[in-house]
């Protein structure tokens, strides 16, 4: 009759509440499911009155027991994600096959099969403990819902609580206890109140899950209780199948096992914290999210700086950045000297620091890792070796010791301080974070100094190159005063030779003038004025005033000319180049032959320069022709003439291409383009 009454009590109750339900208008699919639930729960709580359906059959008991946990089991697996529109839509859900699985084999396998009772306990207290572990989930994922959620986790937890412990009991003493029955309608009754707070509170049904620490952690400790009460289970219908007087005594034996274990849980430091990280390492979901950190880190390392200060200040806001800390110094070690590069907000300097500094940088260099100067206070038997006066560490203030490597050894450090931020604990997530946060901002360190090395090497390069290139000049000068020595004795008195002389001359001071300015300026090339000229003009007067001093001594034959714009002075050198090494590269009596013509389109002017000397092979053309300082002449040649003549007729958008013979001679085709 009491009995009868809670259950009664529970249906009107429910009753009531479907009635609510049907006036709510609430938007999600989740809604509906908490109908069908009410629902079921009514009809649940109508079988269990005697009075109008019978005594209550332990198989009745049973089904009823686990179609109820099935459809709460239905509704929880619609509140885990906040998009549901349609029913189908969650039954098609893989996780909810796997969430339904456990209740389906409950219901269906005992119809099917026959199932020791016991076995069935099992079941049933495995379904109590999936909704306790569904509903952790979802009240931790409900963030800035939760107040509205926890009305319906408190009525399902202590609802599914109670399953739990019934049935746990039930498989104990491999029956089920007729009070747990009669008190549960009342119970159910009783914490009905909260579900419709609930109803009133949830303004849109879903949360949409992901998983994180709090989820995992929470949910673990909980599926971690449940497995020590399912094995307390199982161990109790052992001690119930054997029977006799052995039963009490393994009662107490386990007692004092649990008991034994729960004290070296938590009174051994180094068992905890060893338990500790691995389930944390192998089981809880990161503290840092390291996608979304490292994309922040990168975004902080990435702006181009050209000063070296503001690049080591970079890289100290990046970790700072890293664990949201506000205090900070970057040092370069040299030896036993520390150089401060960067600081923000540093704490005061103190005539300690450095000894400090020197201290924990010889640790590091033997024992790669960070020093948490606050943990080393409390625990230095974590710091091996490392010995530190503890008044002067608190005095230096700063709390993290972080070394940055290059090539194994110390490049330099960074101290790290919160001073109104929150402070972190160095653990093996933070230390691992750390790591690579430390490895990042240390090549990107490492990448600046070396385009820094880069540049000035650069530019003793270019200091290098303008010089050879003047030197060049200044021998092509020399072999022009040359041959006015050479001819003047013997034509002196030859008022031609004279104004010859003295146009050379004048030539010779315009050229000494430009080199002048390229050391003064520092240029390789010190850029001439366009002008629009016949190349067949510019070709002659090298090949009469600078290349008559070689043999053989070239002709030239103009097929089609056009006109074209470039620097005179700049084409007169690539002539002269290449016209000399035609004559040096051919016998006396053989043939330089200088021929202009004009392509079909009419857009480019062809001078080719063609030789019957030695020739070339493919590959000395292919890898050592443009190869500036390659010469095949010895001391006598610098090696840049034909580098020279390629790279200035690419910088006018020209070419210059080669065909070679062994043995055969040579022919270089200049292409100048028409404007």
């Amino acid at each position: 009759m009491i009995s009868d009454i809670g259950y009664a009590l529970n249906s009107l109750a429910y009753l009531v509440l479907l009635l609510l339900l049907l006036t709510v208008r609430k938007s999600g699919v989740a809604k509906h499911m908490l109908v069908l639930a009410s629902v079921v729960t009514l009809v649940w709580s109508l079988s269990m009155i005697a009075t109008l359906f019978g005594p209550i059959s332990l198989s009745r008991l049973l089904n009823m027991d686990a179609v109820k946990q099935l459809v709460w089991l239905l509704f929880l697996a619609s509140c885990l994600q906040d998009n549901f529109t349609s029913f189908w839509q969650i039954i098609r859900r893989p996780t909810t096959f796997f969430i339904l699985l456990p209740g389906l084999v409950t219901l269906i396998l005992p119809n099917l099969f026959y199932i020791d009772p016991s076995w069935r306990y099992l079941l049933l207290i495995v379904l109590a403990l999936e909704v306790l572990i569904l509903l952790e989930v979802m009240y931790r994922q409900a963030n800035k819902d939760q107040w509205a959620y926890k009305p319906l986790v408190l009525y399902l937890g202590a609802t599914h609580l109670f399953e739990f412990v019934t049935y746990a009991n039930a498989t104990m003493v491999n029956q089920v206890e007729i009070g747990y029955i009669a008190a549960r309608g009342f119970i159910y009754f009783l914490l009905i109140p909260f579900l419709v707070v609930a109803i009133r509170r949830i303004s849109h049904w879903g949360v949409d899950i992901f998983i994180s620490r709090d989820v995992v952690l929470h949910s673990s400790l909980l599926l971690v209780a449940g497995a020590y009460l399912f094995v307390m289970a199982l161990a109790g219908y052992a001690i119930n199948y054997l029977g006799g007087s052995w039963g009490a005594t393994v009662q107490i034996i386990l007692v004092v096992m649990s008991l034994a274990l729960l004290a070296s849980v938590f009174l051994s430091n180094s068992f905890r914290t060893k338990i500790k990280v691995f389930i944390t390492k192998h089981f809880f979901a990161n503290q840092y999210d390291y996608r979304v950190e490292w994309v922040k880190l990168t975004k902080a390392l990435s702006t181009n700086v050209n000063e070296p200060e503001k690049v080591y200040e970079r890289a100290l806001l990046g970790m700072l950045k890293a664990i949201n800390y506000d205090s900070g110094v970057l040092y370069r070690k040299s030896g036993e000297e520390f150089e401060a590069l960067a600081s923000v907000r540093p704490l005061e300097e103190n005539e300690h620091n450095h000894a400090l500094l020197v201290t924990m940088a010889h640790h590091c260099e033997t024992n790669p890792w960070f020093i948490d100067t606050y943990e080393y206070q409390v625990k230095p038997f974590n710091y091996q070796g490392l010995q530190l006066d503890r008044e002067i560490l608190k005095a230096w203030g700063y709390q993290l010791f972080l070394p940055l490597y290059n090539n194994e050894k110390i490049w330099g450090v960074v101290v790290l301080a919160a001073r109104d931020t929150e402070k972190v604990s160095l653990n093996w997530e933070l230390r691992d974070y750390l790591t690579a946060v430390t490895e990042q901002v240390g090549t990107y360190i490492y990448h600046h100094e070396a385009a820094k090395d880069v540049a000035e090497n650069a530019q003793f390069a270019a200091f290098n190159r303008m010089s050879a290139f003047v030197l060049h000049d200044l021998k092509n000068v020399m072999a022009q005063v040359d041959l006015i020595l050479a001819n003047a004795e013997q034509h002196k008195h030859n008022p031609e030779f004279i104004e010859d002389t003295f146009d050379t001359l004048v030539h010779t001071k315009s050229r000494m003038d430009r080199m002048l300015k390229q050391l003064t300026e520092k240029k390789t090339v010190i850029a001439g004025e366009q002008q629009t000229v016949k190349l067949s003009t510019i070709v002659q007067q090298v090949v009469e005033q600078r290349c008559q001093g070689l043999l053989p001594l070239p002709t030239v034959h103009v097929s089609e000319e056009l006109s074209v714009n470039v620097d005179h002075e700049k084409v007169a050198n690539v002539f002269y180049h290449l016209i000399s090494n035609a004559q040096q590269a051919t016998d006396n009596d053989g043939q330089v032959n200088i021929t202009l013509t004009k392509s079909i389109s009419g857009k480019r002017q062809f001078v080719h320069i063609e030789d019957t000397g030695c020739g070339m092979d493919t590959d000395f053309i292919e890898n050592r022709l443009f190869k500036p300082f390659d010469t095949t002449k010895g001391n006598a040649g610098m090696g840049i003439g034909a580098y020279d003549a390629k790279d200035y007729m690419n910088s006018i958008g020209g070419s210059l291409k080669v065909k070679s013979e062994v043995g055969k001679g040579s022919c270089f085709t200049l292409a100048f383009p028409i404007n």
